[in-house]
C-alpha cells in the first residue's frame, strides 16, 4: 500500500528559541547522557562545582502553566505568574486564552472574564513565607474555580480553605504543570528544581556559564591565539550534582542542543547564550546579556520523527494517531531566561 510521510508535530505550543537553534531532529544522536536515580560523585561533578561562584542568580519572575481536566472531561489551561519588584511580590492569574489579571491585594476573591467560562479566584498571601524567589514557600493558598469546579489548588493552606468554602463538597479537577518559565538576574550560576514526570521526583538543575565577557575582540584575535578567555569558556549543566552537559569554547558553540535521560525518559536540553556572551553593557545587541535554556520532556513516541499516513486507513488508525498527538502534547517544558542585569 502506497503511503505518504508527514513530519510529526513536536510541541508547537511551547515557547520557541532563536531561529538559529539547531533543529530538534539533531537531538536524536549519540550525544545523550543518562541521569540515574542515584546522584553520582567524582570526576563527573567536580568540574561543575569548581566553576560555581558564591554569588548566584536570583529568580525574579516565574510563570507556570497548568492543565486541568474537569469532571466534564474538558481540559482547561490556567496560567499563574509570580514576580518580585520594588513594591514586593505580585501575583497574576489567567485562564485559557484570556489575558492574565493582576491580583493586587494580599487576600481576596475575584471573578475573571475567560470567554464563556465562569472563573472565580480566591487567594490569601497575607501571612505567606518567601524564600529567595518570588513564589511563596508556605502559609498561603491560591484556588481557581472554573465553572464551579476547583481547577487549581496551590499552597499548603488550600486544604483548610476548601473545607470552609463549601463544606468540602465542591469537586476538584486533576491538574498538572505542563510548562514553567523562570526569569533570573545576576551572575552566571543558577540553580532550580523541576519534576519532569508527573509521577516522578523533583530534580535539582544547576547551570553555570563561565568566562562570559572575556571573548576575543575579533575573529582575528581568536585565530592568533588571543582571547584566552574565549577558549577557556564553558557552559556546564548538572542534574542532581551529575554533570550532563559540558560545552566549551562558547564563542563558537553559543547555541546547541543535547538529549539527556532523567528517570529513564529522554529530555531535550537546548541553550542559546549568544547575547550573554557577546552582549552586556557595551553591546547594542542586548545590553541585558540574555541567555536562554530550555528543557523539554519527550515520550518514546516522539522518537518517531516521521509517521506513515496511509491513504486507506480505518477508524482505529485515526484513533491511534489522535492518542499519539495527545501523548506528545502531555510533556513538560522548563524555560529559563537569564539576564546579567535587570
Amino acid at each position: 500500500m502506497a503511503g505518504k510521510a508527514r513530519k510529526a508535530h513536536l510541541g508547537s505550543h511551547l515557547p520557541l528559541l532563536a531561529p538559529a537553534m539547531k533543529d530538534f531532529a539533531s537531538c536524536f544522536s549519540d550525544h545523550a547522557v543518562r541521569v540515574s536515580d542515584v546522584a553520582c560523585s567524582g570526576a563527573s561533578s567536580t568540574g561543575a562545582s569548581a566553576a560555581l561562584v558564591e554569588a548566584r542568580s536570583v529568580r525574579s519572575a516565574v510563570t507556570a502553566l497548568y492543565r486541568a481536566r474537569l469532571s466534564t472531561r474538558k481540559e482547561v489551561l490556567v496560567a499563574v505568574a509570580w514576580c518580585r519588584g520594588h513594591d514586593g511580590a505580585a501575583l497574576s492569574v489567567g485562564v485559557g486564552a484570556a489575558p492574565r489579571h493582576a491580583l493586587r491585594k494580599k487576600k481576596g476573591g475575584r471573578t475573571l472574564a475567560a470567554g464563556e467560562r465562569h472563573v472565580d479566584v480566591f487567594w490569601d498571601l497575607s501571612a505567606a513565607k518567601y524564600g529567595a524567589g518570588p513564589e511563596p514557600t508556605g502559609d498561603f493558598y491560591l484556588a481557581v474555580l472554573v465553572d464551579q469546579e476547583f481547577a487549581l489548588l496551590l499552597g499548603d493552606s488550600c486544604g483548610d480553605f476548601v473545607k470552609t468554602f463549601d463544606g468540602g463538597t465542591r469537586p476538584a479537577a486533576e491538574f498538572a504543570m505542563v510548562s514553567r518559565r523562570e526569569k533570573v538576574v545576576g551572575p552566571a550560576a543558577y540553580s532550580t528544581r523541576a519534576r519532569f514526570r508527573g509521577d516522578g521526583r523533583e530534580h535539582e538543575i544547576t547551570i553555570t556559564c563561565r568566562g562570559a565577557g572575556e571573548a576575543a575582540s575579533s575573529d582575528a584575535d581568536a585565530d592568533a591565539g588571543a582571547g584566552a578567555g574565549a577558549k577557556e569558556s564553558e557552559l556546564a549543566v548538572c542534574v542532581d550534582k551529575k554533570r550532563v552537559v559540558c560545552v566549551k569554547r562558547l564563542r563558537w558553540n553559543f547555541r546547541g542542543n543535547q538529549t539527556i535521560f532523567v528517570e529513564g525518559s529522554p529530555v531535550d536540553m537546548m541553550w542559546d547564550v549568544h547575547d550573554w556572551w557577546f552582549g552586556g553593557e557595551k553591546s547594542s545587541a542586548d545590553p541585558s546579556g540574555q541567555a536562554v535554556f530550555m528543557f523539554r520532556t519527550r515520550s518514546a513516541l516522539d522518537s518517531r520523527l516521521w509517521l506513515e499516513d496511509d491513504d486507506d486507513h480505518d477508524d482505529d488508525h485515526d484513533e491511534a494517531l489522535s492518542k499519539d498527538k495527545e501523548q506528545r502534547c502531555s510533556g513538560f517544558s522548563l524555560l529559563i531566561q537569564a539576564f546579567k542585569s535587570p
